[in-house]
């Protein structure tokens, strides 16, 4: 996924959802997307009970966390 879409899919917002990264500008959090995933969900589950996300709009999620664990880890000696 480019980082423009997802800039435009996931954005952040101080003033809703205490600053967490939502999808679209709307008060439904990347991490509960995530979290219906995790919890077995199939996207055509979340779509259903959800109609104004997208399937894109969960691609976004997924790629948002894969980007914001992509990172060294250091540990101290």
């Amino acid at each position: 996924m480019a980082s423009e879409n997802l800039a435009e899919r996931i954005t952040v917002n101080p003033d809703m959802c205490g600053g967490r990264p939502c999808v679209r500008g709307m008060r439904i959090r990347v991490t509960d997307v995530l979290e219906l995933l995790a919890g077995g969900m199939t996207y055509e589950e979340i779509l259903e009970d959800y109609p104004y996300l997208e399937r894109e709009d969960i691609i976004a999620c997924i790629a948002f966390a894969a980007q914001w664990l992509n990172h060294p880890v250091l540990r101290a000696s």
